[in-house]
């Protein structure tokens, strides 16, 4: 059976519509083309449904066929989101207060996705952390209210099941899978106290002993909790806003791994700068760090913390792994030129290196071939478009926006996990109408005066690092069986012992010339002799005039005048000398 085609969502100034993705990269038959400006798109999370507001309904459709399963009249709707089994559509729009109501409206809705009745409607002031979090199985959902974390039961949210007391949680992050389902927590710290990141497993949430880990930690203005698809450790990323050592403008960052069977560590970066991204590898036995004043290091790390691979320095911002996790994508996205390095992460090997300038967002599709890029509005708002490639570096479809539009949003239809199995990986580029933009080699700027010069080797700004193993056991002598390195280890110290006992027998040799001043002939007048020294150093400097003459470079008038007294000097130093 041929797998399936994965759907691609476009959002732009001239409405909504569903492509089918590579190779055909059409329009999707069975969804007619929503015209209207639409405020957000999403998929449920196994692409089943598909849901939009148009600024006057909210839509809920079947993806594949198209047909209509929801509407609702909901015009102010700015997001949506499906719970985990499409059991319920949460909907928030702005909060706002009207003449008639000083307390607003509920501006967080929960609806039956079936019969389309409202289960709760809530108030949710800030769009930061908006939506309820599930567990897979739905038996689980939390919400932070007023620096505490509610939990409901069976999506029963007229009582709340739970609550974790704690003193201002700032933020938190459900554990992915069913149950039982953990949850991490972040409290910042105050008036000298230490900020912290605990880790509970439902319904265990109070008691000295109920936290499964506890990491502790200064300089911490926010925090990014990321767990694996395991469900096994959480990684967190705390930053400040300020680098009150003024290493960086962009603050400072640094990265801790919490488990849940209690362990911690805070991850030691070898090189010094901002963390820009890190990512989970599907496996959730290892996760990759790009880090680094520019140009940025990556590295991959196992869960103890110890690197397994470095990606020597490049012009990378973001890390980003197939949904299979056999490949890794680094890339340089925003401020940076474009470039995607395509690498193997089974034989650590680079597949391709292509590049996709100006562009705002980088996505794979669920078949885990194939991957999209593009420009959107409002972060540029010239140039906007996207491109479907494979991922080893061939453009299969590109699509720009009219003279006037604006693309808002792609995101391809997800699927649910095995639905696309690991394919082996091609270094050869996939045929394509469209080629492939492989980053061309940079070269050093020449002056126009010098371009007609051959080219001399220039000093770079930055000494880039090569990629190098890590795993122990692989480079050096470490790679050598026991026997085989016991046998060289006493080879080498047997040749040491030769090369010493040769020394000791053989005669002192003639001592080295010595090459300073004090060795040089003397004519016995102290005049004379600094004469001559002062014209063998002018000598020495015209020498070194004319070196930098024939490499190209352009001397001043008083140089070349130098260089002309050059038959002067020697015909001085030869009589001086004969004398």
């Amino acid at each position: 059976m041929a797998p399936p085609v994965p759907l691609l969502a476009v959002r732009g100034s001239d409405g909504t519509s569903l492509l089918c993705g590579p190779p055909q990269c059409e329009q999707h038959a069975a969804f007619t083309r929503d015209s209207r400006l639409s405020r957000c798109v999403t998929f449920s999370r196994d692409g089943t449904l598909f849901g939009w507001c148009n600024g006057q309904s909210v839509s809920v459709v079947r993806s594949s066929e198209g047909s209509i399963l929801s509407t609702f009249d909901l015009p102010k709707t700015a997001l949506l989101e499906f719970s985990p089994l499409n059991t319920v559509l949460v909907t928030w729009q702005p909060y706002s207060k009207s003449q008639d109501s000083s307390q607003g409206e509920a501006n967080l809705q929960l609806w039956e996705l079936q019969s389309g009745q409202l289960i709760k409607a809530l108030y949710q002031k800030k769009v930061d952390s908006w939506c309820p979090s599930w567990s897979d199985d739905e038996k689980i959902s939390v919400r932070s209210v007023n620096n505490e974390l509610h939990f409901y039961e069976n999506n029963d949210f007229n009582s709340i099941a739970n609550k974790l007391h704690m003193q201002k949680v700032s933020d938190f992050a459900l554990s992915p899978g069913g149950q039982p389902s953990k949850v991490a927590v972040y409290v910042p710290g105050s008036k000298g106290a230490p900020s912290f990141v605990r880790l509970y497993q439902y319904p265990v949430l109070g008691g000295p002993t109920a936290a499964l880990a506890n990491k502790s930690f200064f300089k911490a203005d926010r925090v990014t909790m990321q767990w694996n698809k395991k469900a096994s450790a959480v990684l967190v990323t705390a930053s400040t806003e300020v680098d009150k050592t003024g290493a960086s403008y962009y603050g400072e960052q640094t990265l801790h791994y919490l488990a849940v069977n209690g362990e911690t560590a805070v991850v030691q970066l070898p090189k010094n700068g901002p963390i820009y991204d890190v990512a989970w590898s599907p496996n959730s036995a290892e996760f990759c760090v790009v880090y680094g004043f520019m140009p940025a290091k990556a590295t991959i790390f196992n869960i103890k913390c110890d690197p397994v691979f470095d990606f020597g320095t490049g012009p990378r911002n973001a890390a980003y792994y197939s949904p299979q996790g056999h490949i890794l994508v680094l890339a340089g996205f925003g401020n940076l030129r474009g470039q995607m390095e395509v690498w193997d992460v089974k034989k650590y090997k680079q597949v391709s290196k292509p590049q996709a300038p100006d562009a705002t967002h980088f996505c794979w599709s669920p078949d885990g071939e194939h991957v999209i890029t593009a420009t959107c509005s409002p972060r540029l708002r010239v140039s906007n478009g996207y491109k479907i490639w494979h991922y080893t570096g061939s453009v299969l479809h590109k699509w720009e926006v009219a003279a006037g539009a604006e693309l808002w949003e792609v995101r391809w239809q997800p699927f649910p996990d095995g639905s696309f199995p690991e394919r082996a990986i091609k270094y050869q580029a996939a045929p394509s109408e469209l080629g492939s933009t492989q980053a061309p080699p940079t070269q050093a700027y020449r002056p126009p005066a010098l371009r007609h010069l051959p080219a001399t080797p220039s000093a770079k700004l930055h000494e880039e690092e090569p990629p190098q193993n890590m795993r122990p056991g692989v480079s050096g002598e470490k790679s050598l069986s026991k026997a085989a390195l016991k046998n060289q280890r006493k080879r080498e110290a047997k040749k040491a012992a030769k090369q010493e006992s040769k020394s000791e027998h053989e005669p002192p040799s003639d001592p080295a010339p010595v090459t300073n001043s004090q060795s040089e002939p003397t004519s016995g007048d102290p005049e004379m002799d600094k004469k001559i020294k002062n014209l063998k150093k002018k000598l020495k400097a015209i020498e070194e005039l004319k070196e930098q003459q024939a490499s190209g470079k352009v001397l001043q008038k008083n140089q070349l005048e130098k260089i002309q007294k050059e038959d002067q000097l020697l015909k001085e130093l030869e009589e001086l000398q004969i004398g």
